[in-house]
């Protein structure tokens, strides 16, 4: 058994579905099922129920997956390890600065534990960049929020945060336990400089041209609402100050926390690094 097939193996597992484990693998769905059935053959057992539907692990499926994601693991060890012995046990991290994701907190510990003799560089960025520096070559791998241009770039949702308005406490709209983009029509909202990435700003203006304040850090966007009554965005979760409110928005797609790292690089400490960050985040979900 290959490493490679068992990391296609393991997508599928943790996925189940091979349309979205192939979406996530950056292949198509034909040569993944092919490589799954030989992998069937080289075992001599099936090791999933295959429906219309998606997929489910069968009794031997779910052995391999404890093994295999042990056997992948111990591979991915052994390439720090060597990238350390080789003097490259440097990564440096963009995190994009809202300063409030608790999943960077639990990352971050699980990657020390992991790997604790590789140095991590933290880079911490504005609004401006949602790339937090990676397509400038400033930083190794990103966690930050999409959506933004991808290309060249290599993303993997980690997790989907539901959005809000965020209101001064004393607005009318504040008392609502609801809100949709259509009740802030021609208000004033937080606006990015020129040149911010044009996706992060269409989402972020809620899919329509915009006035207002230009802002740049989470704390201006925030100040911003509390002075001049702007609308402000936020992820629900995020506690704002007293004089500030956060009411869900209905038609507004999830934010997307994301791990970015640019296409083909094969640094062992930033494969580890995506590879943790899954993890993590999906057991906290979970």
């Amino acid at each position: 058994m290959e490493l490679r097939t068992l990391r296609y193996f393991v997508a599928v597992a943790e996925e189940l579905h091979f349309g979205r484990a192939a979406a996530r693998l950056h292949m198509s769905q034909p040569p993944l099922s092919r490589a799954i059935r030989r992998l069937e053959t080289d075992v001599g057992a099936v090791l999933f129920h295959r429906s219309p539907s998606g997929v489910r692990l069968t009794p031997a499926g779910a052995v391999l997956f404890d093994e295999a994601r042990v056997l992948l693991e111990q591979a991915e060890r052994v390439r720090v390890r060597v990238a350390a012995a080789a003097g490259a046990a440097t990564v440096t991290v963009g995190i994009l600065g809202d300063g409030t994701d608790r999943g960077a907190t639990r990352l971050a510990a699980a990657y020390r534990r992991r790997h604790p003799d590789v140095e991590i560089r933290v880079r911490e960025t504005d609004l401006t960049d949602p790339t937090c520096g990676l397509r400038a070559g400033l930083v190794d791998v990103a966690l930050t929020r999409g959506p933004f241009d991808e290309t060249g770039l290599t993303v993997r949702e980690l997790r989907a945060d539901p959005v809000g308005a965020v209101l001064r406490a004393d607005d009318p709209l504040a008392r609502r336990d609801r809100l949709s983009l259509a009740d802030l029509a021609g208000r004033r909202w937080f606006q990015f400089p020129d040149g911010v990435d044009p996706l992060w700003r269409t989402y972020w203006n809620g899919g329509e041209p915009r006035e207002g304040p230009v802002v740049r850090a989470v704390q201006e966007c925030l100040h911003a609402v509390l002075w001049n009554g702007t609308v402000g965005m936020s992820p629900l979760g995020h506690t704002p100050p007293e004089e500030l409110t956060v009411v869900p928005l209905a038609d507004m797609a999830p934010s997307r926390v994301v791990v970015a790292w640019r296409t083909g690089d094969a640094n062992p400490l930033v494969r580890s690094f995506v590879r943790i960050a899954t993890a993590v985040y999906r057991a906290w979900e979970t």
